[in-house]
């Protein structure tokens, strides 16, 4: 078992700061919300008084955060991980950043002398409250060797998808499909009421039929038919509009980088950031529906 620093124990990092402790491992957990902190702790991490404090003599060094920003000056900054961090240690981040922040931080990290992985996630938070998740992974074979036993005991499937940054290529094209997805699922949804069907029916006949996808028989927008989905908890708790519009925002940008065609990314982009500024970026991104129902 190793010593883990986990930075960022919310609503995704804290499931899997639990699954890290059930597997045995000491885990010293950090997060902004003494809220989120107080609930690691219960569940039996030791609580530390800042990033630093959390990644200060660890074994491993895991970080959950929101954004690009967010990453380089926790990893980056006077005082950051790499400055803090013990030499040898294995530095992990979860989060969907922008593909040429990863490399900055990846490169630093090199440098310094640390094994660095980046590993994007999917599977929502009850896959990472489950242990089901479904890790995207960049770096070096020998960071990823090291890495794989800690991921999984938190995911399902655990996969290297190439050098620095392609475990975010990887998360910025899976994103943008369930977007586009969520979208054609709800629009379904949408179409299927007006004609007069109920949504169960309607679900029990999609869910074994062509139109079958994760966006349907896993996170069903709808209440009822998928009783764990953020649905049936007023769209909260799940994977909020704005994280879901800065992937596709990062989904966007790679696509320009790269001279790639992709107009459903553009067009789900446009759709979320219109949710959006009505005022619902907090709501689960499946809670679309109630605009393409014209509700909102």
């Amino acid at each position: 078992m190793v010593s883990i620093g986990f930075i960022g124990v919310g609503n995704m990092g804290g499931p899997k700061a639990r699954n890290l402790l059930k597997a045995g491992h000491d885990v010293r957990a950090f997060d902004l919300s003494a809220q989120a902190l107080k609930a690691a702790v219960e569940s039996g991490a030791k609580a530390a008084s800042s990033a630093a404090d959390a990644a200060a003599g660890t074994d491993c060094v895991i970080t959950m955060l929101p954004a690009s920003q967010h990453v380089r000056g926790v990893y980056l900054d006077q005082g950051g991980i790499l400055s803090v961090a013990k030499k040898g240690a294995l530095l992990i981040y979860s989060s969907t950043i922008d593909i040429d922040s990863t490399r900055t931080v990846a490169a630093a990290a090199e440098k310094a002398g640390f094994a660095f992985l980046d590993a994007p996630v999917s599977g929502g938070v009850g896959g990472a409250e489950a242990g089901t998740l479904t890790f995207m992974c960049g770096g070096s074979e020998d960071g990823f060797a090291r890495a794989k036993p800690i991921l999984e005991t938190m995911g399902k499937k655990i996969v290297l998808a190439g050098a620095a940054g392609a475990g975010q290529a990887a998360k910025v094209c899976n994103n943008m499909l369930l977007a586009i997805s969520m979208i054609g699922t709800c629009e379904a949804f949408a179409l299927g009421e007006k004609l007069g069907l109920e949504a169960q029916k309607l679900f029990d006949i999609m869910s074994t039929s062509s139109g079958q996808c994760w966006s349907l028989t896993t996170y069903c927008p709808v209440p009822g038919p998928v009783p764990t989905s953020p649905a049936n908890r007023g769209y909260t708790g799940g994977f909020a509009t704005a994280l879901m519009l800065k992937d596709l925002k990062l989904a966007q940008a790679a696509a320009q980088s790269a001279g790639a065609t992709t107009p459903l990314g553009a067009e789900a982009q446009q759709l979320y950031s219109l949710f959006a500024a009505k005022g619902h970026a907090g709501l689960d991104f499946s809670g679309i529906v109630k605009m393409l129902r014209g509700e909102l």
